[in-house]
């Protein structure tokens, strides 16, 4: 089956090559690698277009990384899509083959894995692990969600209950999710292994400014979705974390 991976790309010159190259050793033999640019004013596009292999472009203007997202989902033609940013890579050739396998089972709706987050200058350091376990109904509650560039959709689901909401800012994927899975109940699969290694970052860990408007994003998600967390789910997802960050320390 084709797998359609969607990069989003702003100014991303220092680590756009590392997506490019962790995308193209993919075993998988079906992959559709499609680059939206929001009109980068560094030599991201020129990397992107010198970059060895075929890969769909696309550079112009747009809304911030979830208009992009939503670009590039109209733009796949793979039965399976997935998103990888511009400062991430898969964490070794076998990820995608492996994600096709889950979906060989027709009930699986969605794949996702585990993740860790790297040092920015040294890459093999690892700080922090996001270990997701295997879902159960109503995890969301207890402030669960999977790591988004884990996560991989049948592209059917894409047009059944529609792309990100540009509204939540960089709470977008988190909103998403909790649609898909929270509250249409889609099949998950979990691959037990890390997917993705994630440069340490983003902007909703940005400030302490930025991570109370990010919480103020996630409640607003429960409601745009017309479904209730209980009073400690929102509390519980920075909680879990933190803890990441003990264990990882250990």
């Amino acid at each position: 089956m084709r797998i359609s991976i969607i990069t989003a790309t702003f100014n991303s010159s220092r680590t756009v090559c590392d997506t490019l190259r962790s995308v193209d050793d993919q075993t998988h033999a079906d992959v559709e690698h499609i680059i939206v640019d929001g009109a980068s004013s560094d030599n991201t596009l020129a990397l992107v277009q010198d970059f060895p292999g075929d890969r769909k472009v696309v550079s112009e203007p747009d809304r911030g990384i979830y208009d992009a997202m939503n670009k590039g989902i109209a733009l796949a033609t793979g039965d399976i899509v997935g998103i990888l940013n511009s400062d991430d890579t898969y964490a070794h050739p076998d990820v995608l083959r492996k994600v096709a396998a889950a979906f060989e089972d027709p009930t699986v709706d969605a794949v996702y894995g585990d993740l860790v987050y790297i040092d920015a200058d040294n890459p093999r350091r690892i700080l922090r692990s996001w270990t997701s376990g295997k879902y159960r109904p109503g995890h969301f509650k207890w402030g669960w969600m999977p790591p988004h560039p884990t996560f991989f959709v049948r592209a059917t689901l894409y047009e059944r209950y529609g792309g990100f909401n540009l509204a939540l800012g960089t709470c977008g994927d988190y909103e998403l999710m909790l649609r898909f899975i929270h509250r249409h109940g889609i099949r998950l699969a979990y691959l037990p292994e890390v997917l993705v290694k994630m440069r340490a970052g983003g902007a909703s860990n940005e400030s302490l400014v930025a991570r109370l408007q990010a919480n103020r994003n996630d409640r607003l998600a429960w409601t745009l979705n017309g479904v209730k967390p209980y009073w400690f789910t929102l509390y519980l997802k920075p909680v879990r974390k933190f803890i990441q960050f003990l264990r990882q320390g250990r």
